[in-house]
């Protein structure tokens, strides 16, 4: 654990790490924790070359409520500031030297808003499942008293690859089916109404950092054609799409998601 101020508020936030070298910090989809990260952290090859950190946003998994205020009397709603300074916070907490970042959906948009806002304070970013904007995902059927859990759970069965390995796909679920029941929801608030870079994504500069953009063929949230659209808008973006794979690449099939990723970490390490 490790504490960090944001704003003023003191938060307690899990983390697990494996590896040494250069520092990456993994982000994990909305409503979901570090555990998405699981199979990247037992990875032997990349254990040699980078110290990845994969955390529990506040209010996530293991990251519990802040404990300093009323957390209980408002509504739990995520927004691009507050990401974006539970980050830095990280960096400068873990003291860690321009770490690499890499985060899928929510944590794929957060990619290129850390890219537009704060790119000197990394050496590469990396945004799974990234798009300009995600309109329409934020509703409230995402926390009623009729809607469960399970139901939420099987919305994001639905968005992998019917080709990925089916306890792989399972566990994702399984993982989702945990969260805090708000939580989901007010992920949703960053991931379709906060973050937009429709009339912004031309100012990101890649001379600053380097920026990959990777998105599954099966991903109906971001498809893939967003994602290409928004690389292109950005001059020395990378794009990829990911053939048999979907939201939740690094997850829902770690085997398939390696041959892609490996291919930029090795880049990166290079450099």
């Amino acid at each position: 654990y490790i504490y960090i101020d944001v704003d003023g508020v003191e938060y307690r936030v899990y983390f697990e790490e494996a590896g040494t070298g250069i520092p990456m910090l993994l982000q994990h989809t909305a409503g979901a924790d570090g555990r998405q990260w699981r199979h990247l952290l037992e990875d032997a090859e990349f254990q040699r070359d980078f110290r990845m950190i994969a955390y529990d946003l506040p209010y996530h998994g293991k990251s519990v409520p802040p404990a300093g205020i009323e957390w209980w009397k408002q509504e739990y709603r995520l927004i691009t500031d507050f990401l974006m300074k539970t980050v830095l916070a990280l960096i400068d907490g873990l003291e860690l030297d321009r770490p690499v970042y890499m985060g899928s959906s929510v944590g794929g948009h957060l990619a290129t808003d850390l890219a537009l806002n704060h790119a000197d304070r990394f050496r590469a970013l990396i945004g799974l499942e990234a798009a300009n904007a995600t309109p329409g995902g934020y509703s409230d059927q995402w926390y009623h008293p009729r809607i469960s859990n399970d139901y939420k759970a099987s919305v994001m069965y639905g968005l992998m690859s019917p080709t990925s390995p089916e306890a792989a796909r399972r566990e994702t679920a399984w993982i989702y089916s945990q969260g805090a029941p708000p939580v989901f929801k007010g992920d949703l608030y960053y991931y379709s109404v906060d973050h937009n870079l429709t009339e912004t994504a031309e100012r990101i500069d890649t001379s600053r950092t380097s920026l990959y953009l990777l998105t599954g063929e099966y991903d109906w949230a971001s498809p893939p054609a967003a994602s290409a659209e928004l690389a292109a808008r950005i001059p020395g973006a990378t794009f990829t799409k990911m053939e048999r794979l979907g939201h939740f690449p690094m997850s829902e099939d770690p085997a398939r998601f390696r041959e892609y990723i490996a291919p930029v970490l090795a880049e990166i390490a290079r450099s």
